[in-house]
């Protein structure tokens, strides 16, 4: 025969004695919660808009509490989303202020702004022993890029090299591997010449 299940947890909840810390927490969050799924339900159900914003908010939510504890990498994604904003406005602004809106180059230079800020998202996850924290390398490179944008409002052909190159070089600086290679590699050298003369001094006795 099958065990029945157990009700103590549903009397607990109803009979909310002060003592029994679980269900005084527990009834507030039912409630709450309850009166949330309600409102998103409300508010998608009214049109199609609405539901695709709360489709999006939903998933963003949904992102937060899944990387709630990797706190560099939620500060990689919002800076880098906030560089593709502010790239993208920075880009438009240059072709209006040109009399140009909505041309080929500016379309090109939005696609290479982001295209570097997504390189610059992946490469501090891909340096092995990076200097500092990984987040705050996406940072860097992101503020460098809003100001190559910032460049290419003026000089539309400069701004995505130099970007690039922003990008590049806070990758290089961030990483220990290339700033640190030189030093490991006359740490080898004068450790090799200790050893023959530790040998030769072996010898000699």
């Amino acid at each position: 025969m099958t065990p029945r299940p157990s009700l103590d947890p549903v009397r607990r909840l109803l009979r909310q004695e002060r003592d029994d810390a679980w269900a005084v927490r527990l009834l507030p969050r039912v409630v709450l919660g309850l009166a949330g799924v309600y409102t998103l339900f409300v508010l998608a159900s009214s049109g199609m808009a609405s539901f695709i914003t709360v489709c999006v908010l939903l998933t963003l939510a949904g992102i937060l509490w899944l990387l709630r504890r990797r706190g560099q990498l939620l500060i990689a994604l919002g800076s880098t989303v906030v560089t593709a904003a502010m790239t993208g406005y920075l880009a438009a602004a240059g072709d209006i202020a040109r009399g140009s809106a909505g041309g080929l180059l500016s379309g090109q230079a939005v696609f290479g702004y982001w295209a570097l800020g997504g390189m610059a998202l992946l490469g501090a996850w891909m340096i092995k022993r990076p200097r500092g924290r990984r987040g705050v390398t996406v940072v860097l490179a992101d503020v460098l890029l809003i100001g190559a944008s910032a460049v290419g409002m003026f000089a539309p052909l400069f701004g995505v090299p130099l970007g690039f190159l922003c990008t590049v070089g806070v990758l290089a600086a961030r990483s220990r591997r290339i700033a640190g290679g030189g030093d490991g590699g006359r740490g080898g050298k004068r450790r090799g010449l200790r050893q023959v003369v530790a040998a030769a001094d072996t010898d000699a006795r």
